[in-house]
């Protein structure tokens, strides 16, 4: 990994003895996120839960951090990001907390440390709008929802 986009991270307080996000593996593209609560949580059916991770990050412009649910979280226990994939804006500094929903019937016990999102750095593009009457036309035009097959 020699082109390392550095990254700005500030730990809070309540994270103290928590890891870093990081990768589980070498060719992992989502950093886990951990959570950084004193005491357990439970995530009834159907309840959201505002999960507070213990950092905050600088992203340089041009980047934007994307919350993601864990896949083992979501098809092993029903519990995901609810906004999926939320959106880190280069220009916030507050600290990343993620908001949890629970679509199992059961009850989630949510610790400290527990991985619960993990996080892709992404770069984006702005865009300024061209007005114009006609779009280029492609062999699909407007066909969606369905309409190259299934």
């Amino acid at each position: 990994m020699s082109n390392l986009l550095q990254v700005k991270i500030k730990r809070l307080q309540h994270s103290d003895g928590l890891p870093l996000p990081s990768y589980a593996t070498l060719h992992s593209a989502g950093m886990d996120l951990l959570a950084a609560i004193d005491e357990k949580k439970i995530l009834k059916y159907m309840e959201r839960l505002l999960i507070p991770t213990g950092i905050a990050i600088a992203l340089p412009i041009g980047y934007e951090a994307q919350i993601r649910s864990r896949s083992g979280l979501a098809s092993k226990n029903g519990v995901v990001v609810i906004n999926a994939p939320g959106t880190i804006d280069s220009d916030y500094r507050g600290e990343i907390f993620v908001p949890l929903i629970n679509f199992d019937k059961q009850d989630f016990i949510i610790e400290r440390g527990m991985r619960i999102a993990q996080m892709v750095i992404s770069a984006f593009t702005n865009v300024s709008w061209n007005i114009v009457d006609i779009l280029d036309e492609t062999e699909r035009n407007s066909g969606g929802f369905g309409s190259t097959g299934v």
